[in-house]
């Protein structure tokens, strides 16, 4: 019997199987594709899953050739622009990178640590008892202790398993397309003639974006009321689509990929049954872009170490319910500011006009555009309802001196284990504990005493007092003295 079968080979579940055998737990990968995707379906990541990168050693080699890294000068909720330039202490970070270099890049992670994808494997049942979960497909059967769906909107896992998907179909298309010109400036030197600006354009016909992320490629896009229709977009069904929104004809170039999708939001009424786990788009659809990665591959991040933890008898009852209870709201967070995002891009007309020019002089003043800078990177709400600031909210990237030499606490998290940072306040209790790292350090900037962190990046307790129980609550129980 496997231990845990991941369904689907995406960015999710490639980062649920790296955390899962980075703690001694080698998944079962499958992926009905029968090789890796060469679609561009999203061009970045931005949020917490940055920092957790960071804490994996991974972000180095993701960002790598990036066309852009760091905190952003700006972005934008619906079509409204939130400025971060000259503003201290934004939170959110991001990272440039298409999806199929993603892809690439944390597959060969996984191989490092042993996983292995098996190609060409389509789900076409799940029956699960108190002893497994069981998957067939055409020529393949398997038994599991566990299984996770990260196989997208459409989950075929999701849909076995009963988990409902309620919400809302868009009414509108989104066909997207990247095309080369041959030149760095290309479309927009006639997007300009046309009166066209980089970005969304807003027209009596529906919205074009231009834009680019890196030379001699631009992305067009066209969002218009209608029906999808069925099969791949072919050039002129894209070039009559501009033709319809814009009144006229564009200079598209040479295309590399085309692409239609009809919005949805939607969110799992829940996240287990049983030993069956979604994760990423299997659990969640928001209607604005900006957050399906970042909450997805947290999602990831939050159920392997949990996995791996109830597999090696490390975790106490209840823990993997803690992923629904954790998870579930945050995506609810998410689900809220991408529909505004969405509501804010739809609006059309003076009143549409007007509620945009009032939101970007509000969004102009620092508290506001904190807040939804906090909303974009993801770790809102907090985890529980602990009384310590620190408690249920990442651990902040201090700077430490050990017994090694200066560190940072990223540095800390690299193999996947929780840590105990004793930071020479009052004694910390002595644990009986060899899955837990305990690390004595100063800091300059003293934020408590001592912090357990999970693995997954997350304080789970911070002081003095209430550390036995901190850790009964997480981990397996252990004697304190």
């Amino acid at each position: 019997m496997d231990d845990v079968v991941i369904i689907g080979a995406g960015p999710v579940g490639l980062l649920l199987a790296c955390e899962l055998s980075l703690t001694g737990v080698l998944p079962v990968v499958l992926d009905k594709r029968t090789e890796p995707g060469d679609a561009p379906k999203a061009n970045g990541l931005g949020g917490q899953i940055v920092e957790l990168l960071d804490h994996r050693g991974l972000l180095e080699r993701l960002s790598a050739g990036s066309p852009f890294f760091g905190t952003p000068p700006g972005f934008p909720f619906g079509s409204v622009p939130l400025r971060f330039a000259g503003v201290q202490d934004i939170p959110l970070r991001m990272l440039m990178i298409q999806q199929p270099r993603l892809e690439r890049l944390l597959a060969e992670r996984a191989a490092e640590l042993g996983v292995r994808i098996r190609w060409g494997h389509e789900l076409t049942g799940l029956a699960q008892d108190e002893t497994g979960v069981r998957l067939e497909g055409e020529g393949f059967r398997l038994h599991a202790r566990y299984a996770v769906g990260c196989d997208g909107g459409h989950s075929r896992v999701r849909e076995l398993a009963g988990i409902g998907f309620p919400g809302t179909t868009d009414d509108e298309v989104l066909r997207l397309g990247h095309f080369t010109t041959g030149t760095e400036t290309g479309v927009f030197d006639h997007a300009q003639v046309a009166g066209l600006q980089p970005g969304w354009n807003r027209t009596r016909g529906g919205r074009l974006l231009l834009t680019s992320l890196q030379p001699g490629v631009h992305i067009v896009g066209v969002r218009e009321k209608g029906t999808r229709t069925a099969g791949p977009v072919t050039l002129p069904e894209f070039q009559a689509a501009v033709a319809r929104v814009l009144g006229g004809d564009l200079p598209l170039g040479e295309p590399i990929w085309l692409s239609s999708t009809v919005s949805q939001a939607r969110l799992a009424e829940r996240y287990r049954a049983d030993r069956v786990f979604v994760a990423g788009d299997a659990a969640h659809l928001f209607p604005a872009g900006g957050s399906a990665l970042n909450v997805g591959m947290m999602d990831a991040a939050n159920l392997g170490w949990k996995l791996s933890a109830r597999l090696r008898a490390r975790g106490p009852d209840g823990l993997l319910d803690t992923y629904d209870s954790e998870r579930r709201p945050v995506a609810e967070r998410a689900l809220m500011q991408t529909r505004a995002q969405a509501a804010l891009d739809r609006l059309d007309g003076e009143e549409g006009a007007a509620l945009r020019t009032l939101l970007t002089e509000v969004f102009a003043y620092d508290q506001p555009l904190r807040h939804l800078a906090d909303l974009l990177q993801g770790s809102d709400p907090p985890y529980g309802t602990a009384d310590h600031p620190l408690v249920g909210r990442p651990v902040p990237d201090l700077r430490l001196t050990t017994g090694t030499g200066d560190q940072r606490v990223a540095e800390l998290l690299r193999h996947g284990r929780p840590v105990l940072l004793d930071l020479g306040g009052d004694p910390v209790p002595r644990i009986d504990s060899t899955w837990i790292d305990v690390v004595r350090a100063r800091c300059h900037a003293l934020p408590t005493d001592a912090l357990l962190i999970r693995p997954d990046g997350y304080v789970a307790w911070a002081g003095a007092d209430g550390l036995t129980e901190a850790i009964e609550t997480w981990f397996t129980p252990v004697k304190a003295g």
